[in-house]
């Protein structure tokens, strides 16, 4: 563990000779191929368009690891050795980002600039360590070649993306977002703001201690979340609906709900009765109103209905819960 942290065993790129360079450039452009075919396999159900950007770019890795096998064959023969980006201390390392399923669109268009990127400064870097004309023409090309007309992801974009297909794709991920985030958060979140309003300030009114309202908002709140996060999770796995997720899916509407049940229950941990119901009150309007900016950002509900709608129902429950603990 501590040879990982510290690079313990590990050779630093300037102990490095050509031909243990030209080996370690020829792994690294192996491994981005691969990285960018696990992209696209990853993209091509969703976004077949940006599939195809990844399986280019694979393709001009592969090329260029193709002409770095040439020029160590040339130089030093048929065996090349093994040392990788993993076994040379401070060199960049690559994320397992491909693993993750499913892979977000923009994540991935970074990740690869990224990548252009970290390969542009290995090239020069490993021209200005080379005598040989021909190694350091070929590796100063590659370094251009990773550089040149923006990026390759953008070139390549501009041939299979074309403006409605980009649209398209950006709004097939927005939607996926929606769907396994925001619309169970957002249900968790007004369940959880609505639901446990006439609990807590039914128990506030009819006790008057903070303690003990405090106690009643924190059973309230943790109980509708498990309750809430279980029951999204368990009535769809998201196969047929597309909504992707049921674990994630059931976090976002737990964690969510019980965050809207504490917001007006930890304003009751002030000693205070009235301070206290002043500030939870407070909290419930910013709750409420908080809610309908997201219905409008996010699900197009126009924003005076969505707040007439939020608004006027956790009136009437905050009324209700106030009258309930007057009683």
């Amino acid at each position: 563990m501590l040879s990982r942290v510290f690079g313990f065993g590990r050779r630093s790129f300037d102990s490095l000779s050509e031909q243990e360079i030209l080996a370690l450039a020829i792994s690294s452009e192996e491994d981005d191929a691969r990285i960018y075919r696990a992209y696209a396999d990853g993209l091509a159900d969703a976004y077949p368009n940006s599939a195809k950007v990844f399986e280019e770019m694979a393709a001009e890795e592969d090329s260029h690891r193709a002409s770095l096998i040439e020029l160590h064959r040339a130089r030093f023969g048929d065996r090349i050795p093994l040392i990788r980006r993993e076994h040379v201390r401070g060199y960049y390392e690559r994320k397992p980002d491909w693993l993750v399923r499913p892979l977000g669109l923009e994540k991935v268009r970074s990740m690869a600039e990224e990548m252009e990127a970290q390969a542009e400064l290995f090239y020069v870097e490993a021209a200005k360590r080379t005598s040989d004309a021909s190694t350091r023409k070929l590796l100063g090309a590659l370094a251009a070649a990773e550089k040149s007309h923006e990026t390759l992801a953008q070139r390549l974009g501009r041939e299979y993306l074309s403006g409605d297909a980009r649209k398209e794709e950006d709004f097939a991920e927005r939607r996926q977002f929606i769907l396994t985030y925001v619309q169970p958060g957002l249900a968790g979140l007004m369940d959880g703001s609505v639901s446990t309003l006439a609990p807590i300030f039914a128990a506030a009114f009819a006790t008057g201690d903070t303690w003990q309202t405090f106690l009643v908002g924190l059973s309230a709140s943790v109980g509708a979340g498990i309750s809430m996060g279980f029951t999204e999770a368990a009535h769809d796995d998201g196969k047929l609906s597309g909504r992707g997720s049921p674990i994630k899916r059931g976090l976002a509407s737990g964690i969510m709900t019980a965050v809207g049940g504490l917001g007006h229950a930890l304003p009751y941990l002030i000693p205070d009765f009235w301070t206290a119901t002043t500030v939870a009150a407070a909290v419930v309007f910013v709750e409420l109103w908080a809610i309908a900016f997201i219905q409008n950002r996010y699900m197009d509900t126009p924003f005076l209905r969505a707040a007439l709608q939020v608004v006027l129902g956790g009136g009437l429950v905050f009324a209700a819960g106030v009258l309930i603990g007057s009683a």
